[in-house]
């Protein structure tokens, strides 16, 4: 998302009113290495079912599967965060999505997978 103003508070407005096209977009995290070396990307958007690796904050080192990803709030849920409440009941905890690696990608979806055979070809032919 590129914005002209160098204003704080036209971008948080920006980040904020965003439509969920590019909301999709700012959910993006980076690729592990591996995967990088194979696709040629450094980061994709995350979709539940991938699994990631938390590398900042409270749960640094814990690896899980997506579980949701909330575009409202711009944040990811990952099966391995989870937090007890007072009354014993667990919840799980948003984590940021710059702050997660994606380790293994979720490919049963057909679009997705038509994804990163474009990227594969390009890829190749460059």
């Amino acid at each position: 998302m590129k914005l002209k103003s160098k204003q704080p508070r036209k971008q948080r407005k920006a980040l904020y009113s965003a439509p969920l096209h590019i909301r999709q977009k700012l959910v993006s995290a980076a690729l592990s290495k591996e995967l990088r070396n194979q696709y040629g990307k450094r980061n994709i958007p995350v979709r539940t079912g991938d699994e990631v690796k938390i590398m900042r904050g409270e749960f640094k080192g814990r690896e899980g599967k997506v579980v949701k990803v909330d575009l409202k709030k711009l944040r990811v849920y990952v099966d391995c965060a989870v937090r007890k409440k007072s009354t014993g009941e667990e919840v799980r905890v948003p984590v940021h999505p710059s702050n997660v690696i994606i380790t293994k990608l979720n490919l049963e979806d057909k679009k997705r997978q038509k994804i990163f055979e474009r990227i594969e070809k390009v890829k190749v032919n460059a």
